[in-house]
């Protein structure tokens, strides 16, 4: 049945089929070419995930997200961003980097980062002489800080199939997502100051600066919000998604003043649409990690591990070039649903802990996620750039450096791994 299942979803994938299409198919297909179980155990298993409470926090962070976002907040947050950072070499691309870490605590979603963000931030930045394909490159990996920083949607589908701690999660994401930043700034400023690319030179107006962030401040300390409701127990991951909500529609209110009943229609459809596809991938993952299951394909997997690895080191890294390799072609929440089960039992094998295998994870999809042949941001920055793919990627190649950097930082060192 798994031959079966993997040779449909990887043909599916290779005429560019939708994955959680190509799930759907490739297990039911699989099911099929077995007179052992019957039809009706498919639907069990496609409809069984979709009743975990926890997953009903993705809507809700995405919702907030959004409501956030969509008035007149993005704007600010950039022009914060420029404040703080345009006035340095490659200013003027940090703020990228800048702005989707501020914007990471309050979305969570890379896409929604680099289309946000760089729709505003890559035209500005070519009209004031920076290259476009080195804007296109700076927005595709910076966007993928959103994913660490909490609330982070690809951690709460990583502690769904490993039932790690969310907010345990959550708190870990944080310093990666920091080095990430940090490495990018120092990519923006190394590159500027080798290939000349302007810079503000115009004084600092400290008072502008401060009423932009005192205004930026009610959506920047959402993720506190988030992670002090988490450490302290005062809700659940779910509750306090429920609470982003209300504190985004009462701040865009009441501060921002720009809510409208369309805005949060189109934030309710916007959410909706995005959970559905999380939730049928959830689906069809579960489905497929069901098949492999019952031909016990997690033990023969630690098996052979454990015949031919004998080191923690070892496995960490054999771990790492699987999820980098799968996060070139497999989209991020896919990849965490299908290489979850998979990794989960391996790891308590070589007593590896839960919440840091969750960190490599996201960090090495990330870094899939603006790495050819099909990276989402890559083609969003590339788009957005009017660049080629292959300029893009030409200008990533130090930022891949900087990710496989944080990628060892996290994988070797484990103390690293923030606890709560």
């Amino acid at each position: 049945m798994s031959l079966i299942m993997v040779i449909v979803f990887a043909f599916l994938l290779a005429i560019s089929f939708p994955v959680a299409h190509a799930l759907v198919v490739g297990t039911t297909l699989g099911i099929l070419s077995s007179d052992r179980i019957p039809m009706f155990a498919v639907i069990q298993q496609l409809m069984a995930p979709s009743q975990s409470f926890p997953l009903i926090a993705i809507p809700f962070f995405v919702m907030s997200g959004e409501l956030m976002m969509s008035g007149k907040l993005g704007k600010h947050l950039i022009d914060f961003a420029t404040d703080l950072v345009g006035r340095f070499r490659g200013g003027h691309a940090q703020v990228s980097v800048l702005g989707s870490t501020l914007f990471g605590g309050v979305s969570g979603s890379a896409v929604a980062d680099a289309t946000a963000l760089g729709s505003i931030l890559v035209p500005w930045q070519k009209k004031l002489g920076y290259p476009g394909a080195f804007c296109g490159a700076t927005i595709a990996a910076a966007s993928t800080i959103d994913i660490l920083i909490p609330p982070s949607i690809p951690l709460i589908l990583y502690s769904l199939v490993s039932n790690a701690s969310i907010g345990g999660l959550f708190y870990a994401g944080i310093i990666p997502g920091v080095l990430l930043a940090i490495g990018f700034l120092a990519v923006c400023n190394i590159s500027a100051r080798l290939r000349g690319f302007p810079y503000e030179k115009n004084p600092v107006d400290w008072g502008q600066m401060a009423r932009r962030g005192i205004y930026a401040m009610p959506a920047l300390m959402l993720p506190v919000f988030v992670l002090v409701g988490l450490r302290f127990g005062f809700a659940t991951p779910t509750e306090i998604s429920t609470f982003a909500v209300v504190y985004s529609i009462v701040v865009s209110s009441v501060i921002y003043r720009d809510m409208t009943w369309e805005r949060i229609t189109r934030s309710l459809v916007f959410a909706g649409a995005a959970s559905g596809v999380v939730l049928l991938l959830i689906m069809g993952s579960s489905c497929a990690g069901w098949i492999m299951t019952l031909e016990q394909i997690p033990e023969r997997f630690i098996e052979w591990a454990q015949g031919s690895i004998h080191s923690q080191v070892g496995v960490l890294a054999l771990m790492n070039l699987l999820m980098l390799f799968a996060g070139m072609f497999i989209d991020l929440p896919a990849a965490i649903l299908l290489l979850g089960p998979l990794f989960v039992p391996l790891a308590n094998a070589y007593h590896i802990d839960l919440i840091q295998l969750g960190v490599m994870m996201v960090v090495n999809l990330a870094i899939g996620l603006y790495s050819p042949p099909v990276g989402t941001t890559l083609f969003i920055g590339s788009m957005l750039a009017k660049a080629s793919i292959g300029q893009t990627v030409k200008e990533l190649l130090p930022f891949y450096g900087v990710g496989l950097i944080v990628l060892g930082m996290m994988t070797y060192i484990p103390a690293m791994t923030l606890r709560f």
